[in-house]
Protein backbone atom coordinates (compact mmCIF):
# COMPACT_ATOMS: atom_id res chain seq x y z
CA UNK A 1 0.00 0.00 0.00
CA UNK A 2 1.53 3.19 -0.88
CA UNK A 3 2.43 6.08 0.80
CA UNK A 4 3.56 9.50 0.23
CA UNK A 5 4.97 11.76 2.40
CA UNK A 6 5.74 15.23 0.38
CA UNK A 7 8.40 17.94 2.33
CA UNK A 8 8.04 21.69 1.08
CA UNK A 9 10.06 24.13 1.93
CA UNK A 10 8.15 27.47 3.27
CA UNK A 11 7.77 30.56 0.82
CA UNK A 12 10.31 33.34 0.41
CA UNK A 13 10.86 35.27 3.92
CA UNK A 14 10.72 39.31 4.21
CA UNK A 15 14.52 39.78 4.96
CA UNK A 16 15.75 43.07 4.50
CA UNK A 17 18.31 43.12 6.45
CA UNK A 18 19.71 39.54 5.00
CA UNK A 19 20.68 38.23 8.00
CA UNK A 20 21.01 34.42 9.08
CA UNK A 21 17.39 34.33 10.54
CA UNK A 22 17.40 30.72 11.75
CA UNK A 23 14.75 30.18 14.52
CA UNK A 24 14.77 33.90 15.62
CA UNK A 25 10.77 35.24 15.85
CA UNK A 26 9.58 37.56 14.05
CA UNK A 27 10.13 36.79 9.94
CA UNK A 28 7.30 36.34 7.94
CA UNK A 29 6.56 35.57 4.41
CA UNK A 30 7.05 38.16 1.90
CA UNK A 31 4.09 38.38 -0.63
CA UNK A 32 6.25 36.88 -3.38
CA UNK A 33 6.79 34.38 -0.26
CA UNK A 34 2.96 34.26 0.26
CA UNK A 35 2.11 33.40 -3.46
CA UNK A 36 4.94 31.13 -3.65
CA UNK A 37 2.93 29.09 -1.11
CA UNK A 38 -0.64 29.41 -2.93
CA UNK A 39 1.26 27.90 -6.47
CA UNK A 40 2.83 25.11 -4.10
CA UNK A 41 -0.87 24.27 -2.72
CA UNK A 42 -2.93 24.33 -5.78
CA UNK A 43 -0.68 21.83 -7.21
CA UNK A 44 -1.19 19.46 -4.53
CA UNK A 45 -4.69 20.40 -4.16
CA UNK A 46 -5.74 17.45 -6.03
CA UNK A 47 -3.54 14.48 -3.77
CA UNK A 48 -4.84 12.23 -1.33
CA UNK A 49 -3.50 14.16 1.29
CA UNK A 50 -4.88 13.52 4.75
CA UNK A 51 -2.39 15.08 6.79
CA UNK A 52 -0.88 18.41 7.35
CA UNK A 53 2.03 19.11 9.37
CA UNK A 54 4.35 22.43 9.86
CA UNK A 55 7.28 23.65 11.69
CA UNK A 56 6.29 26.11 14.53
CA UNK A 57 8.54 28.56 12.78
CA UNK A 58 6.25 31.60 11.38
CA UNK A 59 7.10 31.49 8.20
CA UNK A 60 6.47 27.58 8.16
CA UNK A 61 2.39 28.39 9.84
CA UNK A 62 2.28 31.45 6.89
CA UNK A 63 2.68 28.37 4.05
CA UNK A 64 0.28 26.07 5.41
CA UNK A 65 -2.12 28.59 5.21
CA UNK A 66 -3.19 27.91 1.66
CA UNK A 67 -2.64 24.28 2.02
CA UNK A 68 -4.91 24.12 4.72
CA UNK A 69 -7.88 25.84 3.02
CA UNK A 70 -7.19 24.02 -0.54
CA UNK A 71 -6.71 20.72 1.43
CA UNK A 72 -9.67 21.23 3.76
CA UNK A 73 -7.51 19.80 6.55
CA UNK A 74 -6.27 21.31 10.39
CA UNK A 75 -2.31 21.79 10.54
CA UNK A 76 -0.36 20.01 13.10
CA UNK A 77 2.14 21.62 14.63
CA UNK A 78 5.60 19.17 14.86
CA UNK A 79 8.85 20.95 16.50
CA UNK A 80 11.09 17.54 15.01
CA UNK A 81 10.92 19.72 11.88
CA UNK A 82 11.53 22.88 12.53
CA UNK A 83 14.53 25.00 11.35
CA UNK A 84 18.28 23.67 12.33
CA UNK A 85 19.89 25.03 15.17
CA UNK A 86 22.49 27.69 14.73
CA UNK A 87 24.86 29.44 16.55
CA UNK A 88 24.90 32.46 13.68
CA UNK A 89 21.60 33.52 13.56
CA UNK A 90 20.71 37.18 14.08
CA UNK A 91 24.51 37.85 12.04
CA UNK A 92 25.44 38.84 8.67
CA UNK A 93 27.11 35.69 7.12
CA UNK A 94 27.66 36.97 3.13
CA UNK A 95 29.77 38.89 1.24
CA UNK A 96 32.22 41.58 3.07
CA UNK A 97 29.71 42.71 6.35
CA UNK A 98 29.95 38.83 6.71
CA UNK A 99 30.81 38.09 10.96
CA UNK A 100 32.90 35.41 9.80
CA UNK A 101 35.60 37.65 8.65
CA UNK A 102 36.02 37.94 12.76
CA UNK A 103 38.91 36.17 14.16
CA UNK A 104 36.79 35.51 16.98
CA UNK A 105 34.15 33.74 15.14
CA UNK A 106 37.12 30.98 13.71
CA UNK A 107 36.42 28.46 16.39
CA UNK A 108 32.57 28.00 15.17
CA UNK A 109 34.02 27.02 11.83
CA UNK A 110 36.83 24.42 13.18
CA UNK A 111 34.88 21.46 12.17
CA UNK A 112 32.01 21.97 9.17
CA UNK A 113 31.42 18.42 8.99
CA UNK A 114 29.30 18.46 12.39
CA UNK A 115 28.61 21.60 11.96
CA UNK A 116 30.70 23.02 14.71
CA UNK A 117 28.30 26.22 14.50
CA UNK A 118 25.13 24.59 15.59
CA UNK A 119 23.27 21.45 15.60
CA UNK A 120 24.56 18.16 14.22
CA UNK A 121 24.03 16.55 10.69
CA UNK A 122 22.69 13.74 12.31
CA UNK A 123 20.57 14.91 15.13
CA UNK A 124 18.71 16.87 12.31
CA UNK A 125 18.54 14.04 9.89
CA UNK A 126 16.74 11.53 13.08
CA UNK A 127 14.61 14.44 13.92
CA UNK A 128 13.09 14.54 10.53
CA UNK A 129 12.63 10.53 10.03
CA UNK A 130 11.08 10.52 13.43
CA UNK A 131 8.37 13.17 12.23
CA UNK A 132 7.82 11.70 8.56
CA UNK A 133 7.84 8.31 9.89
CA UNK A 134 4.92 9.28 12.01
CA UNK A 135 3.55 11.25 9.19
CA UNK A 136 3.60 7.77 6.96
CA UNK A 137 1.86 6.02 9.67
CA UNK A 138 -0.73 8.30 10.36
CA UNK A 139 -1.41 8.92 6.37
CA UNK A 140 -1.07 5.22 5.59
CA UNK A 141 -2.43 4.37 2.38
CA UNK A 142 -2.57 8.13 1.08
CA UNK A 143 -0.31 11.61 1.23
CA UNK A 144 1.09 13.84 3.62
CA UNK A 145 2.21 17.16 3.62
CA UNK A 146 5.42 18.31 6.14
CA UNK A 147 6.20 22.32 6.14
CA UNK A 148 9.73 22.24 7.26
CA UNK A 149 13.03 24.28 5.92
CA UNK A 150 15.70 23.81 3.63
CA UNK A 151 18.75 22.31 5.77
CA UNK A 152 16.17 19.58 7.53
CA UNK A 153 14.70 18.87 4.02
CA UNK A 154 18.60 18.57 2.38
CA UNK A 155 19.39 16.22 5.29
CA UNK A 156 16.68 13.57 4.20
CA UNK A 157 17.52 14.00 0.64
CA UNK A 158 21.16 13.22 1.40
CA UNK A 159 20.51 10.14 3.41
CA UNK A 160 18.38 8.81 1.23
CA UNK A 161 20.86 8.88 -2.06
CA UNK A 162 23.67 7.59 0.54
CA UNK A 163 25.20 11.27 0.70
CA UNK A 164 27.59 12.42 3.33
CA UNK A 165 25.18 14.98 5.33
CA UNK A 166 28.36 17.92 5.40
CA UNK A 167 28.25 19.22 2.26
CA UNK A 168 28.56 22.60 0.49
CA UNK A 169 25.14 24.61 0.47
CA UNK A 170 25.81 25.44 -2.89
CA UNK A 171 24.93 21.78 -4.50
CA UNK A 172 21.23 22.20 -2.48
CA UNK A 173 18.83 21.21 -4.66
CA UNK A 174 15.97 22.53 -2.00
CA UNK A 175 14.32 25.98 -3.77
CA UNK A 176 11.75 27.98 -1.76
CA UNK A 177 8.38 26.43 -2.09
CA UNK A 178 9.82 23.70 -3.44
CA UNK A 179 8.54 19.66 -2.97
CA UNK A 180 10.22 16.40 -1.93
CA UNK A 181 8.21 13.60 -1.96
CA UNK A 182 9.22 10.74 -0.43
CA UNK A 183 7.44 7.30 -1.75
CA UNK A 184 7.10 4.35 0.88
CA UNK A 185 5.67 0.84 0.29
CA UNK A 186 4.61 0.35 3.55
CA UNK A 187 7.30 1.10 5.61
CA UNK A 188 9.48 0.76 2.88
CA UNK A 189 10.67 3.80 0.81
CA UNK A 190 10.79 3.07 -2.74
CA UNK A 191 11.67 6.48 -4.32
CA UNK A 192 12.04 10.24 -3.93
CA UNK A 193 10.95 12.48 -6.26
CA UNK A 194 11.45 16.87 -6.51
CA UNK A 195 9.26 19.44 -8.15
CA UNK A 196 9.59 23.30 -8.28
CA UNK A 197 5.57 23.98 -8.52
CA UNK A 198 6.43 27.73 -7.67
CA UNK A 199 9.29 27.85 -10.09
CA UNK A 200 7.68 30.61 -12.23
CA UNK A 201 7.36 33.49 -9.33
Amino acid sequence: MATIVHLVRHGEVHNPDRILYGRLPGYHLSERGRNMAYATAAELADHDVVRLVASPLQRAQETDRPFAEKLGLDVVTDERIIEAGNDLEGLHIKGVRSALWNPRRWPMLRKPAEPSWGEPYTQIRDRMWEAIDDARTAARGHEAVLISHQLPIVMIQRDVQGLPLAHNPAVRQCELASVTSLVFDGADLTDMFYAEPAQEI
